[in-house]
């Protein structure tokens, strides 16, 4: 008992001597509790005098404690700030205080106080370019003390709060100048065409495919080709298949039996006549319409592998190595081109209906004009034939052309000037090239070894996309009428619909850079 009476008064501070005597303890009272001077004096004191001197203890302990509240709620704020604490905790003392402060945890410090070396201080005036981006484009705060604590509310209407415009005005004016200029040329970049043209999708897998059995796997012919009343012609072994695209439906069209085969095709621009080259060398010519034969055009002594037409005028490129121009209407010749050594192979006129590319089989491209028996330029930088051929429908006087297994390469000319603009090398056997006809790309088709088909950005000469779907040679090309769907037939026998190109209202605008232009 004695024990745990001692431990209490302990607990009230007072001092505590413990004499021989039994059952009576000696008290003196503490130096803090001076106030009680009737426990100055020594004394002895039974149990019941010392349960009494306890309860007066408690009750003068507490007015103590309560004294002690009232003076720190009167002491001033400053006074409280001197001294260092861990945190910041406001007072309510009928003072509006601001969220950050409300919020706010911070260290007090002393004002002279300096930063030491190895700390994470950074001086308010080094603030970089490279700060002020990240803290725009990826939300970092800047670390700087410059920039004080905020609180990240769940609705935020604005981002000119006062300090960072406090911190924007203290910038270097050059760097600041540098800075808004990217952000507005980002903003500009983002709301343009070109960015929401480059974020397009291209479906890597065909919408369609159609089985074409007895598909020719022949390189240096020519069987499909689209109508622009969107009529897909195809040419099997000795037949002439259409497909409607109005109505998926097949219809078969002209049948030469065992005495011919089909070599080459193609549409006038009306959509209403079509030419088949046949091997014999004659050219027939056929009403869609009436589904009958109008007309036979002869002069070539081989196949005739490739078809152009120009307005009226008809040119056929034969195994004879020589070019024909037919006009069907008065059912004569206009007019004939020699200068390969070898089949020609591929024919493409300009869009203007100028010039003519002729690729053959002795690895040439010739450019011809019209009245004209030489030439107009001549480009020998191929390696194999050249059979895919392709003008350019936004820059004028822009030819492309790709050579075959030994070669792999497509080459860019301008025609007006006869030089070599650019090339590629794409690894594999070029066998048909195609330009869109609302943006500048254009799609090539390969065979040997991977058998793909590409798009690509020109001038740029950049892959789009590569679609693979064909186990052999993706030897045949065409577009549909609308540029926005292209079909390509393989050895495999089959046709692959793709959605390569985007529609005409949703082309970006074409900026080209003007080539020498002539006026006839």
């Amino acid at each position: 008992m004695s024990t745990n009476t001692v431990k209490m008064l302990q607990q009230r501070n007072i001092d505590i001597e413990v004499s021989c005597f039994e059952d009576k303890l000696q008290i003196s009272p503490s130096k803090q509790n001076k106030e009680n001077s009737y426990l100055s004096k020594s004394k002895t004191c039974d149990m019941n005098d010392l349960v009494r001197l306890l309860n007066k203890v408690d009750i003068q302990s507490t007015q103590q404690g309560d004294q002690i509240e009232q003076e720190q709620d009167s002491t001033p704020k400053k006074q409280i700030q001197q001294g260092k604490t861990c945190r910041y905790i406001p007072l309510r003392s009928g003072q509006k205080q601001s969220l950050n402060e409300e919020f706010q945890y911070r260290e007090i410090e002393e004002e002279n106080q300096e930063p030491q070396k190895g700390s994470d201080y950074k001086d308010q005036g080094n603030v970089t370019l490279k700060d002020i981006y990240k803290m725009h484009v990826f939300g970092q705060p800047l670390q700087s003390e410059q920039l004080q604590w905020e609180s990240k509310n769940l609705l935020c209407f604005a981002d000119n709060t006062p300090s960072k415009r406090k911190i924007l005005s203290d910038i270097n004016p050059a760097i600041l100048e540098t800075y808004q200029n990217l952000m507005d040329y980002r903003e500009q970049y983002q709301n343009s065409q070109d960015y929401q043209f480059s974020q397009r999708k291209i479906s890597k897998v065909p919408f369609k495919v159609l089985d074409a059995p007895q598909l020719q796997d022949d390189f240096y012919l020519n069987l499909i080709d689209w109508s622009s009343q969107n009529v897909l012609s195809v040419a099997l072994s000795s037949c002439v298949y259409l497909w409607s695209a109005y109505n998926n439906r097949v219809t078969k069209f002209c049948d030469f039996g065992n005495n011919d085969m089909v070599c080459s095709l193609i549409w006038n621009p009306q959509g209403n006549q079509l030419a088949i080259g046949t091997g014999s060398g004659e050219v027939h010519i056929y009403d869609q319409e009436k589904m009958k034969r109008i007309q036979i055009l002869e002069g070539h002594s081989a196949r005739v592998g490739s078809l152009a037409w120009s307005g009226n005028t008809l040119c056929s490129g034969s195994k004879d190595r020589s070019i024909i121009l037919h006009d069907p209407r008065q059912k004569r010749q206009t007019g004939k081109f020699e200068g390969h050594k070898q089949e020609v192979c591929g024919l493409k006129w300009s869009p203007d209906e100028y010039q003519l590319a002729s690729g053959g089989n002795d690895n040439k491209l010739f450019v011809w004009r019209m009245g004209s028996q030489i030439p107009l330029a001549k480009f020998n930088q191929h390696q194999a034939a050249v059979k895919a051929i392709a003008w350019s429908p936004h820059r004028h006087g822009l030819l492309s052309s790709g050579g075959g297994t030994a070669d792999r390469t497509i080459r860019f000319f301008n025609t007006l000037t006869t030089q070599q603009l650019d090339w590629i090398d794409t690894g594999s056997q070029v066998c048909n090239l195609m330009f869109s006809k609302n943006v500048n790309e254009f799609v090539s088709t390969h065979g040997y070894s991977m058998n793909q088909i590409v798009c690509w950005k020109y001038p740029a000469l950049q892959k789009v996309t590569t679609l693979m779907g064909h186990t052999s040679r993706v030897l045949f090309l065409a577009m549909s009428p609308d540029g926005e769907t292209i079909v390509t037939g393989a050895g495999d026998e089959t046709l692959r619909f793709w959605n390569a190109f985007p529609r005409k209202e949703q082309a970006q605008p074409i900026n080209t850079v003007l080539l020498p232009q002539m006026i006839r």
